[in-house]
Order: C-alpha cells, then structure tokens, then sequence
C-alpha cells in the first residue's frame, strides 16, 4: 500500500492583461487582450503528482471566487476535502504582459495567508507515520506546520520558493527532504558554487536530504550516503513555468511508488522537459502515458 500524500500549498487564480507597455504613475491603460489561469506552487505539484499517477490530498484556503481552484484539482484527480472557502479573497496576481513579452507582478496572498491552527491540526490528525506532506513557502504558519507533521511522524518535503529570510527560522531539522533550485540555495546559502552550496547543507543540516535543481544543468541529490546527479533531458523550450513543479511532483510520486533515488531523478527530468515544450503552468503538466518510455516487447 502506498503512503499518503498530502499537498498543503497555495491557490492562486492570475489574471493576466496584455498592454503595449507598463502603466506609469497616473497612467489610465487600456489592455487589448485579458486571460485568467489557475496558479499556485501548491495547486501546480498536486497536479503534477496526480499526473504522475499516485494519490494526492490538497490542503489549502479560497475565498468565494476560488471555486474555479478546487474544481481544477478535482477535473485532475485530486482529493479536495481539505481545500476549505474562508471569508477573504482567492490568492490572486495581476500581471501586466508589455509587447516584449516581459511581465510586471502584484501578488496578493489572500486566503493563503489564512492558515490556522485548528485547520492544521484538522487535516494533519488522521495521517501517520511514513505519510508523506509537501510543502512550498506560499502560505503562512510553515513552522507550525511542520512541527505538527512531525509529531504525527510523516515523511516532510519542503519547497522554500518563493524564498523568504524566515525560511532559515523554521525548524528544518525536522523536514526530510529539502527542494530547491539554484537560486532559492544561493540566497539560503549566500553561496553560488553548487559545491559550495550542497557543503553548507550537509554541514547546517545533516539530516536532511538535498534535491538541487539546476534547470538545463539538471539536478543533483545529497544525502548523508551518496550524490547523485542527472542530465536535463533535451527539449526545445517554449515556456518554463511549471517545470520545477512537474519535476518535484514526480519526484516525490516515484518515491512513494518505490523506486530508487536515480529512477526517480530520470523520470522526473524527462516530465519537466515535456512541460517546457508547451506553455502554460498547470495545463503544461504532462500526463504520466507521456513520458513513460515505450516497453520493450
């Protein structure tokens, strides 16, 4: 029997504008084009663990407009019990796309940012021990979080993206997998070497099991025993978003599917080369069947 996965994370609903440029102070714009996607870190790995084909539970807060939200992770397969409305607006950005395509970015946490005691304490209670629990940094009362995982002996993997100064303060003895790109270790780290990088890990936390991604350099993994590293997988690139959720919502299934650490590294690059072939967030998630190599006769 598979553990159980639990995805506590963000919601986000984005509404994206086109505009010849960015509005200036005082300026009245006018868009030629509106589009409105379904976001978040948390909502883009429930996905991408679904997709990859093992259970998963999300755990997370909307408001009235966030139906959208939880009927995208149920269209997908998720388990939505836990994806609670709250009296506070949908975690939502606004995003202007000038004619360059570069983007400008208001983000709200809104309903992300309701996370409460009680509520950790009700999706966390009927888990145990060797359950797993996914985490990013895009809802608040991490540490508490955490903390009441680890009581309950669940297996932890944390996400600290997008990075923030507090992600030192909470207790990550306690996480067994810590995830992060290149970017997110350098700011943790104040280090830019990737060897640099993974010594200052093993010597702060050397409990801790390291996944470094490292985009088309691949992604390295460290623990206490060995250091393993995979090549990105070829693919012309269309669009990146996504692709460190695909590659850690793999991951993480084919851990829990009991394959080794190298298998699911590989597995893992070849889902988040198939993303970037395509653009979009959650909708650019390939499909197990996608990227499963064809079986020998």
């Amino acid at each position: 029997m598979l553990p159980s996965i639990i995805c506590f994370g963000s919601l986000n609903i984005d509404h994206v504008y086109l505009v010849p440029h960015f509005a200036e102070p005082g300026e009245t714009l006018s868009s030629h084009d509106y589009q409105q996607f379904v976001g978040g870190k948390g909502l883009n790995q429930s996905i991408a663990l679904a997709r990859a084909g093992v259970d998963v539970s999300h755990a997370g807060c909307i408001g009235r407009e966030g139906a959208v939200l939880r009927q995208t992770l149920r269209d997908n397969g998720v388990a939505v019990e836990h994806v609670i409305e709250i009296d506070a607006p949908s975690g939502h950005a606004i995003i202007q796309v000038n004619a360059a395509g570069e983007n400008c970015i208001t983000l709200h946490g809104g309903a992300n940012q309701c996370v409460d005691l009680d509520f950790i304490s009700r999706v966390l209670y009927p888990v145990g021990q060797g359950d797993w629990l996914l985490l990013q940094n895009e809802i608040n009362n991490i540490a508490a979080i955490i903390d009441c995982a680890s009581q309950r002996q669940m297996m932890i993997a944390f996400n600290p993206a997008p990075m923030s100064e507090q992600v030192v303060q909470y207790p990550l003895e306690k996480v067994d997998l810590l995830i992060l790109n290149q970017t997110e270790a350098a700011t943790m780290t104040r280090h830019q070497r990737v060897d640099d990088i993974l010594g200052h890990l093993r010597h702060h936390y050397p409990g801790i099991k390291v996944l470094l991604t490292l985009g088309q350099e691949g992604a390295l993994y460290q623990d206490a025993e060995q250091t393993i590293k995979v090549d990105a997988s070829p693919a012309e690139a269309a669009d990146t978003t996504a692709a460190g959720d695909t590659f850690i919502g793999y991951f993480i299934a084919d851990l829990c599917r009991g394959s080794t650490i190298q298998q699911c590294m590989e597995i893992a690059a070849r889902a988040a080369a198939k993303c970037v072939e395509r653009p979009g967030a959650a909708n650019s998630i390939p499909y197990r069947t996608e990227i499963e190599a064809p079986r020998k006769q």
